[in-house]
């Protein structure tokens, strides 16, 4: 059984940073195989795309909002994807979750295409 747990969240001001982790698990899952995603829900919005990591390792995508500010990366010895966020601002308040697709050409970018989801983590950033 696959799980992804997410970690990381928190109170933080406008300008300050975090990082969120999302460790995956599961009896033959590796991120190696895996197109990684971050999104993000904020209240009443929905879901929304923030960066990609393809299974390859060598392409990164990011929703244009969050460009220069958010790192997606990996630590493959973990079997865990990261999101680095810095500078970040009210409106990037929002739960944050990883999901994950067996990796395969293009670029993921609708909900809907990832299989495995985790619990999220709440992100609040103050004025």
């Amino acid at each position: 059984q696959v799980q992804l747990v997410e970690s990381g969240g928190g109170l933080v001001q406008a300008g300050g940073s975090l990082r969120l982790s999302c460790a995956a698990s599961g009896r033959t899952f590796s991120i190696l195989n895996y197109d990684m995603g971050w999104f993000r829900q904020g209240p009443g919005t929905e879901r929304e795309a923030v960066a990609a990591l393809k299974w390859s390792g060598d392409s990164t995508y990011y929703t244009d909002s969050v460009k220069a500010r958010f790192t997606i990366s990996r630590d493959k010895a973990r079997n865990t994807v990261y999101l680095q966020l810095n500078n970040v601002k009210p409106e990037d308040t929002a739960v944050y979750y990883c999901a994950a697709k067996w990796g395969n050409a293009g670029i993921h970018w609708s909900a809907g295409e990832y299989d495995y989801w985790g619990q999220g983590t709440q992100v609040t950033v103050s004025s």
